[in-house]
């Protein structure tokens, strides 16, 4: 018999994070982030959290709530955006920062749901994040305290690769379009970015769904068995989707004309 993984409120989902945890989380800037898990998270009251995710959210919004009230300790990312206390952490010292390149990041966190432990990849090559030296803390006067090191470079048909590990974490929060009480997930357009790939690498997923039902196996996109937790969202919480930029343009006429 297949096991109902059914839960009814984020609270209790995350009952069992705990300080120094590690997060994977999915999610593009605004696009597809678990605000739910990620408020009720802030709700715990959980401190000196690791988070993997391709960027830390913006001021005020998603990860960025967490950021703000100094719960993050290290993030792995892509990388820092437009969110300013981001970088006022980092550049502080308050903050550790793993930056990677975001394919790279996207199959470190796909090969650590997979088992597999390590990868050569040409992303990176001739640069800092092979040969070592980006700064992963900062002294308060902005200097660099630590710096990443130098990884494994090697051939292989006459092209230069280098070495990198997957990502597992405690935990993983991801949202999904639609989602069946056993864990198997479908995702809308873009919010298919780093959900998928959160939600392999972590060893406790937890996944807010827009809509429960029952799902047609052909339209699976990720299966129930990387899925321990599954959220049902309200109505109204499914439709909270915040904006990151918005922008409008001045109509114009049939001939291109400004109106």
């Amino acid at each position: 018999m297949r096991k109902d993984k059914l839960v009814a409120t984020a609270g209790e989902a995350l009952a069992g994070v705990h300080d120094g945890a590690s997060f994977a989380v999915g999610g593009f800037g605004l696009s597809g982030i678990p605000n739910v898990l990620i408020q009720a998270l802030y709700d715990t009251g959980v401190q000196r959290i690791g988070v993997v995710s391709n960027n830390c959210g913006v001021d005020g919004g998603g990860l960025g709530i967490l950021l703000a009230a100094g719960r993050i300790a290290r993030v792995t990312a892509s990388y820092i955006g437009d969110n300013k206390e981001f970088a006022r952490q980092y550049l502080a010292g308050e903050l550790e920062v793993e930056l990677t390149p975001q394919g790279s990041l996207a199959e470190r966190l796909r090969a650590g749901g997979a088992g597999i432990p390590a990868f050569y990849t040409p992303a990176g090559v001739g640069t800092p994040v092979a040969d070592g030296g980006l700064p992963l803390r900062h002294h308060p006067d902005g200097s660099i305290a630590q710096a990443s090191p130098p990884k494994e470079v090697r051939e292989f048909d006459g092209r230069q690769y280098v070495l990198e590990h997957a990502i597992t974490t405690d935990f993983a929060l991801v949202r999904a379009a639609k989602g069946d009480r056993y864990g198997n997930l479908v995702f809308n357009k873009s919010a298919r970015n780093f959900n998928p790939l959160a939600a392999m690498a972590g060893r406790i997923t937890i996944a807010e769904v827009e809509e429960l039902t029952e799902l047609d196996p052909d339209e699976v996109h990720l299966p129930g068995v990387f899925v321990q937790h599954v959220v049902p969202l309200t109505p109204e919480q499914a439709a909270d989707k915040a904006i990151e930029k918005r922008t409008t343009s001045v109509p114009r006429t049939p001939e291109g004309s400004t109106a």
